[in-house]
C-alpha cells in the first residue's frame, strides 16, 4: 500500500472485520449456543487485550427498492465537486492492487 498524506478534513478510520469459523462450525452443526457463546467471547476479549473496541454500525440496504436510483442522484450531486476529485485521487493512490498490505 502506498502512504498518502490525507487531508486534515478527512477523517482517518481503521475498518477490522472478522468471522470466527469455529464459531460458523458449531453453529452449522446445530450444537448449543453457549459453545458459539464462548468463542465470541474469547475473541472479543482478544481484540480488547490489543486494544479494539466493538462498535455496531447500520447500512444501507441494497436490495431496497430505490438504492440504486438514490445512488446515481448522490453521484450527480459531487460529479464536479474538487473535494470528491481529491479523495477518489487518494483512494486510488493507496489502492492495494497486489490484494495483500505492503
Amino acid at each position: 500500500m502506498t502512504n498518502v498524506a490525507v487531508p486534515n478534513w478527512m477523517p482517518v478510520f481503521m475498518l477490522h472485520v472478522t468471522t470466527c469459523r469455529l464459531v460458523k462450525e458449531k453453529h452449522m452443526k446445530g450444537s448449543n449456543m453457549g459453545g458459539v457463546v464462548e468463542c465470541v467471547n474469547k475473541y472479543r476479549a482478544k481484540l480488547r487485550k490489543e486494544g479494539m473496541r466493538p462498535l455496531q454500525i447500520w447500512v444501507p440496504d441494497t436490495s431496497r427498492s430505490g438504492f440504486a436510483e438514490e445512488c446515481k442522484r448522490q453521484s450527480e450531486l459531487v460529479k464536479n465537486d474538487p473535494h470528491e476529485k481529491e479523495i477518489l485521487k487518494l483512494l486510488d493512490e493507496s489502492a492495494d492492487r497486489a490484494g495483500r498490505l505492503a
